[in-house]
């Protein structure tokens, strides 16, 4: 029941979930690094739709299309931005290719399944010219400079259990995954601490949101780290959602956003792009409406 109620999931995103995993299973080394997509699938993503047909079809390209904008503009609020209905019911005129995935490949299609119901992983890719033009229009710009490494530290408290997530704990598998696909969806990079390196730095999670973060920067600057993001999440039982703080320091300024009632997929998502947001140049999270 506990795992119900943290991730509140439905059966397709479950099944996405584990094509997600495997996916991202390459970009997870040893040390603990998660690379997120390279440059280049900055003008791709991907969703879930039912069967291949036409109409379904449109509307993952419309949500693909937002995904895109969001990852390579590094501003998370045009998730809602009114201005993007249009564009997405025009989205077909934007991608250059696009292609399925069948999550039950392998498996025989039942007589009341056939392949119009099956649900497909759908990939898409943007023509990478007219989203930058789409993006002009909407006051931004792509964000094309080297976008730093994030040494992302995690406290999870959820009623007796409270935990740092790291890059090898056993308790840490599903947050890690969501951090993972949370950094490929919004074009970013990122690292964890290992057991060990916590333990030698004298990190617990009674002082992690009190630690400074030159030194929280200096446990994860050997695998790459270049900017340090901070969060708790708290279960909320009246919510049946995660509680959520994150804060960042960038250029001598701190950063701090929350948010309640949500799932911790989505606590990580508004995090990794939070600190897109900051890093991008497109603002405050915390300021954001």
């Amino acid at each position: 029941m506990a795992a119900l109620l943290e991730t509140k999931r439905d059966p397709i995103a479950t099944l996405a979930r584990s094509v997600i995993c495997m996916l991202l299973a390459a970009a997870l080394t040893c040390c603990g690094i998660a690379m997120a997509a390279a440059d280049d699938s900055l003008y791709r993503a991907q969703t879930v739709v039912t069967g291949q047909g036409e109409p379904n079809r449109i509307i993952g390209f419309g949500a693909c299309l937002e995904d895109v904008l969001i990852k390579v503009s590094g501003q998370p609020m045009l998730a809602s931005d009114r201005r993007l209905a249009g564009y997405k019911s025009k989205a077909k005129e934007l991608v250059s290719s696009y292609d399925y995935h069948d999550q039950y490949a392998g498996k025989p299609h039942h007589d009341e399944q056939g392949t119009r119901d099956r649900p497909y992983d759908l990939t898409v890719a943007f023509d990478e010219t007219k989203i930058d033009g789409i993006l002009g229009k909407l006051g931004l710009r792509p964000w094309r400079s080297q976008r730093p490494v994030l040494g992302v530290f995690v406290e999870m408290l959820h009623g007796p259990k409270d935990y740092i997530v790291t890059s090898d704990g056993t308790q840490s598998d599903l947050q890690r995954d969501a951090l993972a696909a949370a950094a490929v969806k919004r074009g970013m990079r990122f690292v964890l601490p290992d057991t060990a390196a916590l333990t030698s730095a004298g990190v617990t999670v009674a002082e992690l949101l009190k630690m400074p973060p030159a030194k929280l920067n200096s446990i994860v600057a050997p695998q790459g780290g270049e900017a340090t993001l901070v969060g708790q999440l708290v279960w909320d039982d009246k919510d049946l959602g995660w509680a959520t703080q994150w804060r960042m320091a960038w250029h001598g300024r701190d950063y701090k956003w929350q948010f309640r009632g949500v799932t911790f997929d989505e606590a990580f998502r508004r995090g990794v792009g939070g600190a897109a947001q900051v890093l991008s140049g497109n603002g405050d999270p915390g300021r954001s409406k």
